[in-house]
């Protein structure tokens, strides 16, 4: 029951809102009684928390080269933008719709969003980078930038711009690729 109760919670937190959904609601939706869901989660907070740690995925360990696994980040993405339930990030909208004052959500988005962070600089390390921390830094705005984008425009096109960024920032610390850039632009003789 435990689980049905999180999945149910997990579908309707992410499609329709944290704040938009009541206890009642999952409760219903279910087709049990509010007192049922109190037994399992004692407050909606402790099972926003729970929606939260369920949606704190790892990244599955890989055999791909780590630049490989770095830019793979990125057609995952173009994925699930094109997925027709794609609502953003589950962490940036509970912190966006709780209140930075909630210390709970913010505590677990901040760990997610490190974890990625440090998932990239750990990667960018085996590859013998200069400065790993930094450009795991701007890996994840490049991340979290296509996120938005991708949420304001609709067009799953912006995590592949997004790659392309990438692309550069490894080149420029040095890390090759194998993926090769657009082709320059050409001046036109005079």
């Amino acid at each position: 029951m435990k689980e049905r109760i999180l999945e149910t919670a997990d579908r309707l937190f992410y499609l329709r809102g944290i704040r938009a959904v009541g206890v009642d609601t999952i409760a219903a939706e279910i087709g049990i009684s509010k007192r049922t869901l109190y037994n399992h989660f004692p407050s909606k907070d402790a099972l926003i928390s729970a929606y939260l740690e369920r949606r704190f995925v790892q990244p599955r360990a890989s055999d791909k080269p780590p630049a490989e696994q770095i830019l793979a980040t990125f057609d995952s993405l173009e994925r699930r933008f094109s997925a027709k339930d794609f609502r953003g990030c589950p962490f940036v909208n509970a912190v966006a719709e709780m209140g930075a004052e909630d210390r709970t959500v913010k505590k677990i988005a901040i760990a997610f969003k490190e974890s990625r962070r440090l998932w990239f600089r750990d990667l960018l390390a085996q590859l013998g980078v200069a400065e790993p921390e930094a450009l795991a830094t701007q890996l994840a705005l490049l991340v979290d930038g296509s996120i938005a984008q991708d949420l304001v425009r609709d067009d799953p096109a912006v995590a592949r711009a997004a790659k392309e960024a990438a692309t550069v920032l490894l080149a420029n610390a040095g890390v090759k690729t194998g993926v090769s850039g657009p082709a320059p632009k050409r001046q036109r003789a005079k």
